[in-house]
């Protein structure tokens, strides 16, 4: 009787590149994905800058009623200016003026945590009553339905036509406003409300002596930024 001898074949190369060939693919599809991500961030980047550029210019005339041209100030760690000096950098508050060149006050952008991400807003104020005159979201990502309500709802935009900033703005319950320099919350959206109450006080504690200043000195004087 014979004896049977198994003879096992070669390795296949084909076995062999099996692991390789997907560690390839899976190289080269990485990388045409990334391409792709970043030539479209590369082309759309500027699309995007464009028009937050417009939201800003349609919004600080919306919170500045009357204004014709406007001049984005500069901040020299000192004092608030037109012209821009050596140290000087730009600040974001905008001087508005009516169609006669007078200074009707001044739109300044804040930002603060809401419930979902930043909230970013502009706010016009005017240093003679010393009040916020209105106010515009930039950018929000609240919750719609409840949280959409800080630029959806009418009645709390309301709080923003003639608020006070002294003592400092708080937020309080709908229905308990008693004093100018109170910001009646939303219900169920109480924590987007105070976001949108801190950011104005936080703009006010940064910006309004500076401001005041300015405007002490009779306001601004040249042409340097000025938009219409």
């Amino acid at each position: 009787m014979s004896e049977q001898t198994n003879i096992s074949p070669p390795p296949s190369d084909t076995a062999e590149a099996g692991p390789m060939r997907l560690v390839a693919t899976l190289g080269l599809a990485g990388f045409f994905a990334g391409l792709l991500l970043v030539t479209g961030f590369v082309f759309t980047q500027p699309l995007i800058w464009a028009n937050k550029a417009e939201a800003l210019r349609v919004a600080v005339y919306q919170v500045l009623q009357g204004c014709a041209s406007y001049e984005q100030l500069v901040w020299d760690g000192k004092q608030l200016s037109i012209e821009p000096g050596p140290d000087g950098g730009l600040a974001p508050v905008y001087l508005g003026r009516n169609a006669e060149g007078q200074v009707i006050g001044y739109a300044v952008v804040t930002e603060e945590p809401g419930f979902q991400d930043i909230i970013r807003a502009i706010y016009g104020y005017d240093p003679v009553s010393d009040q916020i005159i209105d106010m515009e979201i930039l950018e929000s990502k609240e919750t719609p339905g409840l949280g959409d309500k800080i630029f959806k709802d009418d009645a709390f935009r309301g709080n923003f036509t003639a608020l006070a900033v002294q003592p400092e703005i708080v937020s309080v319950k709908k229905g308990e406003k008693t004093q100018p320099n109170e910001v009646e919350a939303i219900t169920g959206a109480t924590i987007s409300s105070k976001a949108v109450t801190r950011l104005l006080q936080k703009g006010m504690e940064a910006w309004r002596q500076p401001i005041l200043d300015l405007n002490a000195q009779g306001g601004a004087t040249g042409e340097n930024t000025k938009t219409q």
